[in-house]
C-alpha cells in the first residue's frame, strides 16, 4: 500500500439519519469510510498480482500528484492540526521547500520529482489523512467519466512488470468510478455547508494543488 504509516459494512453517502434521532455521520466521517473502502479495493487488486511497495526503488511519494477537492484538503489539515506544534512546523517548512523545488523544475521544463513533505524516512506522517491518489496509485485502474469516456491507468512500473504478457482482460483492475462518485458527493456537500445557512449555494473554484501547496496555503477557506 502506498505511503505506509509511521505509527504502530460500509454506510453510503447521503443516507438518512439513523433511527432514534441520531444524526447521520458528518462529511469527514463518511470521507474516512470512503477511504477505508478504497484501501480494501486497492488491497484486493494488489494482492491478486502480488504487488507490494517493499524495497521499491521508484518511490511514488516523489510523484507530482495534483489533488482536486476542498473536502480532502480540509481533511488533510484536520490531520495537520492534530500534530504537535513542532512537527506541524517541520512539515510546513518542508512544504515550502518542496513548492520552491517544483516551481524551479517546471520553469526548467522538467516534471518535478520531489519527496512529499510529510514523508518521514519512507513513512507517511499523515497516513490516516492522506489523499485519495495516495491510496489508489499503483494498481491498474479504470474510470468511467461523466462524458462516457473510459480512462485506463496502466499502473506503476512494478505492477506492469508483474502483469506483463497477461491478456488485457486477465489483468486485475480496480474500478475507481464508484469511489470518485462518492467523493464528488462529499465535495458538493462540504462546499454547500461552507456557504452557511440562508446563503445561496456557492460554486467553489476548482482545486488543482499538490499536497505541499495545500499545506503552504493553509486550510481551505470556508
Amino acid at each position: 500500500m502506498p505511503g505506509a504509516p509511521n505509527t504502530a459494512g460500509q454506510p453510503q453517502p447521503g443516507r438518512p439519519a439513523a433511527k432514534g434521532g441520531r444524526k447521520s455521520p458528518g462529511v469527514f466521517a463518511r470521507l474516512a469510510e470512503l477511504y477505508a473502502d478504497m484501501e480494501r479495493a486497492y488491497a484486493e487488486t494488489a494482492h491478486a498480482t502480488g504487488l507490494t511497495c517493499a524495497d521499491c526503488e521508484d518511490n511514488c511519494c516523489r510523484t507530482h500528484f495534483q489533488h482536486h477537492t476542498h473536502v480532502e484538503w480540509a481533511y488533510l489539515w484536520k490531520g495537520m492540526l492534530a500534530l504537535s506544534e513542532s512537527r506541524r512546523a517541520e512539515y510546513l517548512r518542508r512544504a515550502h521547500d518542496v513548492v520552491a523545488q517544483c516551481e524551479a523544475a517546471r520553469a526548467a521544463g522538467v516534471v518535478p520529482r520531489v519527496m512529499c513533505p510529510v514523508n518521514d524516512d519512507g513513512l507517511c506522517g499523515l497516513y490516516a489523512h492522506r489523499l485519495m491518489i495516495c491510496r489508489m496509485h499503483g494498481t491498474r485502474n479504470v474510470l468511467l467519466r461523466p462524458d462516457g469516456q473510459r480512462q485506463v491507468f496502466r499502473g506503476c512500473h512494478r505492477f506492469c512488470g508483474l502483469t506483463d504478457g497477461q491478456p488485457d482482460e486477465a489483468v486485475p483492475t480496480l474500478d475507481r468510478t464508484p469511489f470518485y462518485r462518492r467523493l464528488a458527493e462529499l465535495e458538493m456537500e462540504h462546499c454547500a455547508k461552507g456557504a452557511g445557512k440562508g446563503s445561496a449555494p456557492r460554486v467553489s473554484p476548482r482545486v488543482s494543488l499538490t499536497l505541499a501547496e495545500m499545506l503552504v496555503y493553509g486550510p481551505p477557506k470556508p
